[in-house]
């Protein structure tokens, strides 16, 4: 007769797969890993915990993921961006999984990605879908060894991550430089130490011709003038991040990142799309002004060359569309080669910002990462997750969770409510 598994007899099992797999890796786990299997029965028996079912819901400009075992065990990651219509790719690659045993992370993605050569996987929408199983996987095998995901990873560098509040000016139609300013001072109300602003305005009536790329002398007149208001209001000890959305060329990326060097900014951030790495380094050669960029590049594979032409003094991916938690340490470790700090960035929800935390928290190299001012304006952002642990940032800083897996939940009633239309739901 089949015996059935307890969680007791569970915890057992998992400790001896993950000491059977592979004694020598255990070392970069973190002490903490090993603590926990110290403290676990180690019956003989091989772990029982398998992969029930993949299923997903999206909520306005995410993609949630859950992943579910045959134990009382299940885990959350999240996608975004390049992830509308991607249903059913969810669905093919989920099935995929069922059986699998979780533990294998690396294993899983490797086989996912390679499965898709002809399919897409490089970048885009596949990657996208692919960072949230891949960090769902990360959730559900802390959870399963009773550790934070930072432990997994290798253990933790810090126990706080420095963020900056991307301030949302883009809201406007046609911010002046006072707007900038109060937005600035209204950021350092509420604790941060760093901003951020994007400069990119279609409505700008100095525009010439919104297909060429190229800035008018008006432009960098007004592109200036908001940072200078933003410097003189908050002083020389605070961090100014600046975007550009790479949507300007060349000739504009030197002009700009040239005329603001005075201000001392802590970056520039994609002047110029991301395609040519090449005119990069171009950049970054003649201005003394840091440059950053990679929200838009997938993989380790993409930040390689950027990284050895010296393209950028900051590389800056997206977990939820570059590949996950796994992929995206490799690359704050590529970049550790070069001496280039690791500042990622983060559209996501807080699930996929505490996800993006714990990574931070797992690399030498972590500069500060993003976040997002409607966590604190709208409603929805704290109705769609659970979360314990106290405040989500103080004085500009998160902390890690301590928690198994990732630390925060998914409140799946509220995510309803929010839920696209039309669209299977966790179904």
């Amino acid at each position: 007769m089949k015996k059935s598994t307890s969680r007791r007899e569970f915890l057992g099992k998992a400790a001896t797969v993950a000491a059977a797999a592979s004694v020598a890796p255990l070392a970069g786990f973190g002490k903490g890993l090993e603590d926990a299997m110290q403290r676990t029965q180690k019956p003989s028996a091989p772990s029982g915990l398998k992969i029930s079912k993949v299923s997903c819901g999206y909520v306005r400009g995410s993609l949630f993921v859950k992943i579910f075992s045959n134990q009382d065990i299940y885990g959350c990651g999240e996608g975004v961006d390049a992830i509308q219509g991607t249903y059913h790719l969810v669905q093919n690659l989920g099935r995929r999984l069922v059986g699998q045993n979780p533990f294998n992370i690396h294993r899983i993605f490797e086989d996912l990605r390679r499965a898709g050569f002809f399919g897409g996987a490089q970048s885009g929408m596949y990657v996208a879908v692919l960072s949230a199983i891949e960090t769902a996987l990360w959730d559900l095998v802390g959870k399963a060894l009773g550790v934070p995901v930072y432990q997994l990873l290798g253990g933790k560098f810090r126990d706080k991550v420095r963020v900056y509040s991307d301030t949302a000016m883009y809201r406007s139609q046609f911010p002046s430089p006072k707007d900038f300013a109060d937005s600035a001072l209204e950021g350092l109300k509420l604790g941060f130490n760093a901003v951020k602003f994007d400069l990119d305005y279609t409505a700008d009536p100095n525009k010439y011709d919104r297909y060429n790329w190229t800035a008018s002398p008006g432009e960098l007149q007004r592109m200036y003038d908001q940072l200078a208001a933003v410097r003189e209001a908050v002083g020389p000890k605070i961090d100014i991040c600046v975007d550009m959305h790479g949507r300007y060329d060349l000739n504009t990326a030197l002009a700009i990142s040239r005329r603001v060097e005075p201000l001392n900014l802590l970056w520039l951030e994609e002047p110029i799309p991301a395609d040519n790495v090449e005119a990069y380094r171009l950049i970054s050669q003649e201005t003394s002004t840091p440059i950053a960029a990679g929200e838009n590049i997938y993989l380790a594979y993409g930040f390689r060359k950027l990284l050895e032409i010296g393209g950028v003094e900051a590389v800056m991916p997206d977990l939820q569309k570059c590949g996950g938690l796994g992929e995206g340490q490799r690359i704050a470790n590529l970049a550790n080669l070069y001496y280039i700090p690791f500042a990622p960035h983060m559209v996501a929800s807080f699930l996929g910002a505490m996800a993006c935390a714990h990574v931070c928290a797992s690399v030498p190299n972590f500069l500060i990462m993003e976040w997002q001012s409607y966590f604190h304006t709208t409603p929805m952002f704290r109705e769609i997750v659970t979360f314990d642990e106290g405040d989500w940032v103080k004085d500009s800083f998160v902390t890690v969770s301590n928690k198994p897996g990732i630390g925060v939940d998914l409140n799946i009633e509220a995510c309803k409510k929010y839920a696209l239309k039309d669209v299977p739901f966790f179904e």
